[in-house]
């Protein structure tokens, strides 16, 4: 797991030959702030969320550090390592 720590941290995206979904892999989502101007026009938040947020004296969201996993079928979802996955010696980096 540290090898693919150290790659996610250089923005590659890593995968385990152990993991039933083929084609899986997952990847550091790069940190971010964004702006009032973004906000209103993002598709992944919700109308209600984007109305709390704009109403603020200072409107923006920043993404922190995180993973996410991206499955066959193209559904992005968050991820967390479970502890099989930080001992296992089965990771590689996808090309």
């Amino acid at each position: 797991f540290g090898m693919a720590l150290e790659a996610l941290k250089k923005g590659l995206p890593v995968a385990r030959d152990g993991w039933n979904g083929e084609s899986m892999f997952i990847f550091k989502q790069i940190p971010a702030d964004i702006r009032e101007d973004i906000i209103p026009n993002m598709q992944s938040v919700p109308q209600s969320v984007k109305d709390i947020i704009m109403s603020r004296d200072v409107p923006k969201l920043v993404y922190t550090n995180q993973c996410v996993i991206v499955k066959p079928d193209g559904i992005v979802d968050n991820w967390s390592p479970s502890i099989e996955d930080c001992f296992s010696e089965d990771w590689f980096i996808v090309r």
